[in-house]
């Protein structure tokens, strides 16, 4: 499928083993905490700075490439510097390595749920469901910044959480992000970044198209067969909240809030007192879908559960990657492709903005106590920038001390 990779230097990446590039990854992913961003700090810093197998400007383009497609952005980074070093084997040997410390332990969090009885387990649970809420509140906070600061693509998150409000569900978000893309085509013509690097990553045009395909041959057949297939439905739920998760990985909550909580399949608290505990381990943020599955009330459920939803929810994002290496340079330069992609991030922030308040902070925020936690926990993330997992520390603590009142 590929060939040695090239930057935009011209230099040819050394070759590695696929034994190595997990090697490399696992330390990562057992250190890597504070979310996409942070984790592509640590990839320049290990990958770029250290052991050089790409430089900046290769590296520069690889970030942007996944930046501007569905699904998680670090993962794709990692899933494509492994190509790059070790061939298809490489690129599977990151992602393996990258997502199985976070997996391990959401999983077993999700197997040991049952333990949290009492007022103990119930105030620790709760104050996960606070975590929540101040995680979700930053990266609403951060993202609205960044993607939407201007009239226009204000107005179009706006429109999304309208969208998101009044339709709901996965409907309600598809038709956010076409009405945002389309949106951008007409509003957001005259916001165009310079468009800088040039990423040589060597993937046949043919396997590109083929990744292409069988991306989109999943999106449309997948819902097709999984009547009474309970393993399918699994799949195809995680596979297309996996297709959708456009502007970073908290994204992904209201689209798994849709797949899993809305047809019955987990409850809302323990939806959300999952999503608290992924801020406290290392890794990337959709292995989350790995705690869905173990505790999915639908078989096969329990290991085998989070292993298909693990691997559902990464598989639209790499095909896509794969797809679009050949193209990329010809297609990003292109001004409708630009206006689309910021009209469609925008709605982004809508989507997210509207799951801050439903589910997230209805569910978790029922008395004055509860806000005073949020806040904190909102405050200490934005303004003294403490790491996330020691959020999920003080916020859990003062969840237990709460319910022992």
């Amino acid at each position: 499928m590929t060939k040695p990779a090239t930057t935009v230097t011209g230099q040819t990446a050394p070759s590695g083993s696929p034994g190595e590039v997990f090697l490399v990854f696992l330390k990562l992913g057992l250190t890597s905490f504070g979310g996409p961003v942070a984790h592509l700090g640590y990839f320049h810093d290990e990958l770029v700075t250290r052991r050089k197998w790409i430089d900046e400007a290769g590296y520069a383009d690889l970030v942007a490439l996944c930046q501007f497609l569905p699904g998680p952005a670090s993962s794709q980074v990692g899933f494509a510097l492994g190509l790059l070093r070790g061939g298809p084997l490489g690129a599977l040997a990151a992602w393996v390595a990258f997502t199985l410390p976070s997996a391990l332990m959401l999983v077993l969090f999700a197997l040991g749920a049952a333990a949290f009885d009492g007022p103990v387990g119930a105030g620790l649970i709760h104050g996960l469901k606070v975590v929540a809420v101040a995680v979700v509140a930053q990266a609403v906070w951060g993202m609205a910044r960044s993607l939407a600061p201007d009239c226009a693509r204000a107005g179009i998150a706006l429109a999304a959480v309208l969208l998101g409000v009044f339709v709901g569900g996965s409907l309600g978000q598809i038709a956010a992000i076409l009405a945002g893309a389309a949106a951008g085509l007409v509003l957001c013509r005259e916001v165009q970044a310079a468009v800088q690097g040039h990423l040589a990553f060597a993937v046949s045009k043919q396997a590109g198209i083929l990744s292409l395909a069988l991306f989109a041959a999943l999106l449309v057949l997948l819902p097709l067969v999984a009547s009474g297939a309970p393993g399918v439905a699994l799949f195809d739920g995680f596979y297309r909240a996996g297709a959708l998760v456009f502007g970073g990985g908290h994204v992904v909550l209201p689209l798994l809030q849709a797949e899993v909580v809305g047809v019955g399949g987990v409850s809302n608290d323990a939806f959300l007192a999952g999503y608290g505990a992924a801020q406290a381990v290392p890794g990337p943020l959709f292995t989350f879908a790995a705690y869905l599955g173990a505790i999915m009330g639908t078989p096969p459920g329990g290991i085998g559960g989070a292993a298909v939803a693990l691997v559902a929810i990464f598989l639209p994002g790499f095909l896509l990657l794969i797809g679009t290496l050949p193209f990329w340079n010809v297609f990003r330069v292109r001004p409708a492709a630009q206006s689309a992609m910021r009209g469609a991030n925008a709605a982004v922030v809508g989507i997210l903005g509207a799951a801050l308040y439903d589910p997230v902070w209805t569910s978790a925020i029922l008395s004055p106590h509860d806000f005073a936690l949020a806040l904190a926990g909102f405050l200490l993330l934005t303004v003294w920038k403490v790491s996330p997992w020691i959020i999920v520390v003080l916020v859990g603590g003062g969840g237990i001390l709460l319910g022992l009142l």
